[in-house]
C-alpha cells in the first residue's frame, strides 16, 4: 500500500536526519575536532564508530520491524476484524514512545558498548593513546546524544503518524460503523514530554561544551594546563548546577504555563459533557485566548440550542395539551389550568427549578390517555355502564404507554409517575394501582388536587361548575382520605382558606 511505503519512507528519512545530527555530527565533533592524536589513530576511531555504527543499525533494523509490524499487518490485510483494526490504532498511536525506547535502547548500547570494548582495547594494545577515563566520557556523551537523537525522532515519528491514525478512524467507519477515538487517554503527558524536552535543550549544549573543553585542556601540556585542569570541574561542575537549575525553573514554568491552561479547558469539557454550559474566564494573552474563546463561542452555540430545544419541548407538551383539550370543547383549557394550579401548589410546597418544570409538564399531560378512549364514551351524557367506567378508569395507564413510546425513553421517566397515579386517592381506593399516602407519586398526588379542582369549577355536558366555594369546601372534606392533607391543605391556604385540623383518631390507610 501506498500510504504504508510513505510511513516506511518518512521514517527512514527521520532516522537518518536524527542520528546525523545527534550520532554523527555531535559526535564525532567530540571525538575528532577535541582530541591530540596522530592520523592513524583517527583512522582507527572512525573504524570503530564505523563499525559500531553497523551493529546499532543491525540491532535497531530488528527492533523496528518489531514496533511496525502489527501496522503492516493492519495496512495489508484483506479481512481484518474490528479488534485488530483497533489494536494498530492504539499501537500507533504509542509509536513517538516506543521510538524513544528504540533509540535509549539498542540504538544507545548497540553503539556505545562495541565502540567503548574496542576502543578499549585498542587502548590496551598501544594502538589509541588516549587515557582510559575518555571512554567514561565517551559514555556519558553517548548517553546525552542518545537522548537528543531521541527527542528529535519523537518529534518527527509524532507528525509521520497521522495519516495512519486517519487510515485506521476511516476504515473503522467505512466497514464497522465504529468511531476510534482515545477517549482522553494520554499516551505521552505533556508536562514530562516538556519538561525533558527544556531539559535537554538547555543542558545538552553545556554538558558538550564542558567535555569537550576538559578533553582539548587534557590534551595540552605545561604546568599552567595542570593546574587549570584542578580547578577545572570544581568551576565546570558549578556552572552545570547553575545551568541544570535554570533549565529546570524554566522547563517548570514553560510546562505549568501550557498544562493550566489545559487542564482549565478539560475541565470545562467536562463541565460541558455533564449538561453545564458554563464559560471559561479568559485570562490567557497568548494563543490559549484563542481555544478559550472558540471554547465559549461552542458553549454560546450550545446555550442557544438549549433554549431553543427548550422551548421546542415546551411547545410540544403545550400543543398536545391543547389538542387534546380541544376534542372536547367543554374540557376546552382543562389541562393548562391543571398545570398552572399544580404549579401554586408545587411553589407552595417548596418545589424549585426542574422539580417545577418536570410538575407543570406532567400536568399538561396527565390526561393524555384519553386519546385512547372511545368518544362514544369519553363525550357519553347519561350514566356510564361499568364497563365503560372501566374504559375511563385505563386512562392514566394508557397515557403511560404514550409516554414510554417516545424517544429518548429515560428523558420521559419524570412525568410517567405522575400520569399513572394522578386518580390515586391518598386512603388507597383510587386507581389503577390502589396506591395510598406517600406510596403515591409526588406529582401524581399533587395534580390529583389540582385537577379535582378544575373538574368541579369546569361545566359539564350532564351539570353546570360549582361555584368556587363548594369546590373548596368539598377539598376540604377530603383532606387525608381522597387526597394528601398537606397538598390540599396548601391550595386551600393559597385562596385564604385555614384548614382545618384533621379529625381526632383518623387513620390513613398506607398500603
Amino acid at each position: 500500500m501506498g500510504l504504508y511505503r510513505r510511513f516506511l519512507g518518512n521514517q527512514i528519512r527521520n532516522y537518518i536526519f536524527g542520528s546525523a545530527v545527534a550520532v554523527l555530527a555531535v559526535g564525532s565533533l567530540i571525538l575528532l575536532s577535541s582530541l591530540k592524536i596522530s592520523s592513524i589513530e583517527y583512522f582507527r576511531l572512525l573504524l570503530v564508530l564505523a563499525l559500531s555504527f553497523v551493529i546499532m543499525v543491525v540491532l535497531e533494523i530488528g527492533v523496528f520491524i518489531n514496533q511496525i509490524r502489527p501496522i503492516r499487518t493492519a495496512l495489508y490485510e484483506e479481512n481484518l476484524n474490528l479488534s485488530m483494526l483497533e489494536e494498530a490504532y492504539l499501537h500507533t498511536h504509542q509509536l513517538p514512545k516506543r521510538a524513544v525506547q528504540r533509540i535509549m535502547g539498542p540504538h544507545l548500547l548497540g553503539l556505545s558498548l562495541p565502540a567503548v570494548l574496542m576502543t578499549f582495547w585498542m587502548i590496551y594494545n598501544g594502538w589509541i593513546t588516549i587515557p582510559y577515563f575518555y571512554l567514561i566520557l565517551a559514555m556519558c556523551g553517548a548517553v546525552l546524544v542518545s537522548c537528543m537523537h531521541a527527542l528529535i525522532e519523537f518529534f518527527l515519528t509524532c507528525t509521520a503518524i497521522i495519516p495512519l491514525i486517519k487510515e485506521f478512524r476511516n476504515r473503522a467507519l467505512e466497514q464497522y460503523g465504529v468511531d476510534f477515538s482515545l477517549e482522553g487517554h494520554v499516551f505521552v503527558p505533556i508536562r514530562p514530554k516538556f519538561l525533558v524536552s527544556c531539559m535537554l535543550i538547555g543542558t545538552f549544549p553545556l554538558f558538550l561544551f564542558i567535555m569537550a573543553t576538559h578533553i582539548r585542556l587534557n590534551g595540552q601540556e605545561g604546568p599552567v594546563v595542570v593546574v587549570g585542569l584542578q580547578s577545572y570541574w570544581a568551576w565546570a561542575s558549578m556552572v552545570l548546577l547553575i545551568g541544570t537549575l535554570f533549565s529546570s525553573i524554566a522547563a517548570w514554568l514553560l510546562t505549568n504555563s501550557v498544562q493550566h491552561p489545559i487542564n482549565e479547558l478539560y475541565q470545562a469539557m467536562n463541565q460541558v459533557k455533564d449538561g453545564y454550559l458554563v464559560q471559561m474566564q479568559d485570562e490567557y494573552s497568548d494563543e490559549f485566548s484563542k481555544l478559550v474563546a472558540g471554547f465559549n463561542m461552542m458553549v454560546r452555540g450550545l446555550q442557544a440550542r438549549e433554549q431553543q430545544n427548550r422551548q421546542l419541548l415546551d411547545s410540544y407538551f403545550t400543543t398536545l395539551a391543547v389538542a387534546l383539550d380541544a376534542r372536547d370543547p367543554y374540557t376546552a383549557g382543562h389541562s393548562l389550568r391543571v398545570a398552572e394550579y399544580s404549579v401554586i401548589i408545587g411553589q407552595l410546597a417548596g418545589l424549585t427549578g426542574q422539580q417545577l418544570d418536570d410538575l407543570r409538564k406532567t400536568a399538561l399531560l396527565h390526561d393524555i390517555g384519553k386519546i385512547g378512549v372511545r368518544d362514544s364514551i369519553l363525550f357519553k351524557e347519561e350514566a356510564l355502564t361499568d364497563e365503560e367506567f372501566d374504559q375511563i378508569k385505563s386512562h392514566p395507564v394508557l397515557g403511560e404507554n404514550i409516554l414510554r413510546q417516545i424517544e429518548p425513553v429515560e428523558k420521559m421517566v419524570p412525568y410517567l409517575g405522575g400520569v399513572r397515579s394522578h386518580h390515586e386517592r391518598y386512603d388507597g381506593k383510587g386507581y389503577p394501582d390502589g396506591l395510598a399516602g406517600t406510596n403515591i407519586p409526588l406529582h401524581g398526588r399533587i395534580i390529583a388536587v389540582a385537577d379535582a379542582y378544575d373538574a368541579m369549577t369546569s361545566n359539564r355536558p350532564y351539570r353546570k361548575g360549582m361555584d368556587h366555594d363548594r369546590a373548596l369546601a368539598i377539598l376540604e372534606q377530603g383532606r387525608g382520605t381522597q387526597w394528601d392533607p398537606e397538598f390540599a391543605g396548601l391550595f386551600l391556604s393559597y385562596f385564604g382558606r385555614k384548614p382545618e385540623p384533621l379529625q381526632t383518631g383518623y387513620t390513613v390507610k398506607t398500603g
